[in-house]
C-alpha cells in the first residue's frame, strides 16, 4: 500500500462537515443567527445541552462545531461559525396561515432569552407545498396578506418548481419572513433551497456590520486627507522658514490617526470582502428568474447591498492611500531635512577651511617672528663671543663677527624651523 497523508481523511471529512439540513414541504422554519466573536463553542454547546435536556435527547458531543437532532415538536440544526452560531429549526406539519404559528414556537422562552451572543439575523420560512404555480396573482396576493401587506419581492426559483416572496422587513416579533410555494419538491432540494436562504441573509447581514464603521470613520479620513494635503501644500510652495520639527509631528500624529483607523475597521473589512462574496455565490446559486410585474428578489438586494459593499471598500482604499501618502509625505520632508542638514555641512566645513587659512597665515606670521627672535639671541651670543675673544688678545671685531655669522644664522634657524614643522605635520597625518 501507499503511503497517505496524515490529514487526508480530515481534508475529505471537510467536505461533509456542515451537511444540507431536509426540509420536505409543507414546512416552517425558524432561523437564528447568533454573533458570538471568535470564542470556543463551549458556551453554546452548554445551552444546546440544557435546550437537550428540556427535550430528553442526547446532548451534543464536547468540541462539535455541528449538531443535528430530533426534538419531537422539530429537528433542529445548529452550526458554530467564526463569528457566530446558527440555529434552525424545522417543524414539517401543514400549516394555513404562514408565520402563524412558526417552528420556534415550541422553543422554552427563557431558554431563548439566555442564547449566549447577540441575534444579527432572525428568520421565519414558511415552505408551502402546491399542486400547481399556475396562478401568481393569487400567490402574491397571499403571500402580501402574509407579509403584512408590505410591498413585496419576488421570483421563480429551481426552474420554476419554485417560487418566493419576502418584503426585507422585521417584523412584530422581530424576524424576517419569506414565504415560498413549491411543486413536487423533495426534501434534499428543500433542504438545500432553505439553507441558501438562510445564509444568503445571515451573511449579507454579517457583511453589513461594516457599513456603520464605514460611515463613521470617513469624517476621520476626510479631516486627515484635508490636514495632510495642508502639510503637503507648505512643502511644495517653496518657503524656507519652515518648522521641519513640527511638520514632522503633525505626520506622525496623522500616520498614527491613519493606523488607529485602520485597526479599527481592518479585521471587519476583511470579514465582510468574504462574506460579500459568499452572498454573491448564494444569489447565483439560487438561480432567480423573474415574474412579471414583480421585483425579483435577488435584484432589490444587490441593488442596496452592493452599494453599502461599495462604500466601505471606497473607505478601505481612501485609508491605504493616506498610509501612502503620508510615508510619501514623510520621505519628503527627510530630503527637505537632509539637504538643509548637508547644506549646513557645507557651510561649516566653509567656516572651517576658512578658520584653518587664518591658523595658517597666523602659525606662518608666528614662525617668522620666532625665527626673527632666535636670530637676534643666536647672533648677540656670537657678538658676546667675539668681544670676549677680544678681551682674551685675538683681535676680532664683533660687529663684523655678526655680520657675517648673520645669514648662516637666519638660514639656519629658518631650516630649523621649518624642518621641525615638517616633521609634526608628517605625524599628524
Amino acid at each position: 500500500m501507499f503511503t497517505e497523508h496524515t490529514l487526508r481523511d480530515t481534508l475529505m471529512a471537510e467536505l461533509h462537515a456542515r451537511p444540507y439540513g431536509l426540509a420536505l414541504a409543507p414546512a416552517e422554519i425558524s432561523h437564528l443567527a447568533v454573533r458570538t466573536g471568535e470564542r470556543p463553542s463551549q458556551d453554546d454547546l452548554q445551552h444546546l445541552t440544557a435546550l437537550c435536556s428540556h427535550f430528553n435527547v442526547s446532548p451534543p458531543a464536547s468540541g462539535a462545531t455541528v449538531f443535528i437532532t430530533d426534538m419531537g415538536p422539530f429537528r433542529l440544526k445548529w452550526e458554530h461559525h467564526t463569528e457566530f452560531s446558527a440555529y434552525t429549526f424545522i417543524a414539517e406539519r401543514h400549516f394555513t396561515n404562514p408565520f402563524k404559528k412558526t417552528a420556534i414556537a415550541e422553543v422554552p422562552t427563557d431558554w431563548l432569552t439566555a442564547l449566549p451572543g447577540e441575534v444579527i439575523s432572525a428568520l421565519h420560512i414558511a415552505l408551502d407545498a402546491r399542486d400547481n404555480l399556475d396562478e401568481i396573482e393569487t400567490l402574491a396576493a397571499e403571500a402580501g396578506h402574509a407579509l403584512d401587506n408590505n410591498p413585496i419581492t419576488g421570483g421563480s426559483l429551481l426552474e420554476g418548481r419554485a417560487v418566493w416572496w419576502t418584503d426585507f422587513r422585521i417584523h412584530a416579533d422581530r424576524f424576517g419572513r419569506f414565504l415560498i410555494h413549491a411543486v413536487a419538491l423533495d426534501e434534499e432540494s428543500g433542504g438545500r433551497l432553505i439553507q441558501r436562504i438562510i445564509e444568503m441573509e445571515t451573511y449579507r447581514l454579517m457583511a453589513m456590520l461594516a457599513l456603520p464603521i464605514a460611515q463613521e470613520a470617513r469624517p476621520r479620513v476626510s479631516d486627515a486627507e484635508d490636514e495632510l494635503s495642508s502639510i503637503l501644500g507648505q512643502l511644495d510652495g517653496g518657503q524656507e522658514h519652515l518648522d521641519d520639527r513640527r511638520l514632522l509631528g503633525d505626520l506622525t500624529r496623522l500616520a498614527g490617526e491613519a493606523e488607529r483607523i485602520n485597526g479599527i475597521i481592518a479585521y471587519r473589512f476583511n470579514a465582510t470582502r468574504a462574506y460579500q462574496e459568499i452572498v454573491r455565490q448564494r444569489v447565483a446559486a439560487l438561480r432567480e428568474d423573474r415574474i412579471t410585474g414583480v421585483q425579483p428578489v435577488s435584484q432589490f438586494m444587490m441593488t442596496r447591498f452592493e452599494p453599502a459593499m461599495e462604500t466601505c471598500d471606497n473607505l478601505a482604499r481612501r485609508l491605504d492611500q493616506l498610509s501612502a501618502r503620508i510615508a510619501r509625505a514623510g520621505n519628503l520632508l527627510r530630503t527637505r531635512v537632509d539637504v538643509a542638514l548637508e547644506e549646513q555641512n557645507r557651510d561649516l566645513l566653509q567656516s572651517m577651511d576658512r578658520r584653518v587659512q587664518l591658523q595658517l597665515r597666523l602659525q606662518q606670521t608666528v614662525e617668522g617672528l620666532s625665527v626673527v627672535a632666535i636670530s637676534y639671541y643666536l647672533i648677540s651670543l656670537v657678538i658676546y663671543l667675539a668681544q670676549g675673544l677680544d678681551s682674551l688678545g685675538i683681535n676680532v671685531d664683533p660687529n663684523l663677527a655678526g655680520l657675517v655669522a648673520f645669514p648662516f644664522v637666519v638660514g639656519g634657524v629658518w631650516w630649523g624651523v621649518h624642518a621641525i614643522r615638517r616633521r609634526l605635520t608628517k605625524s599628524k597625518n
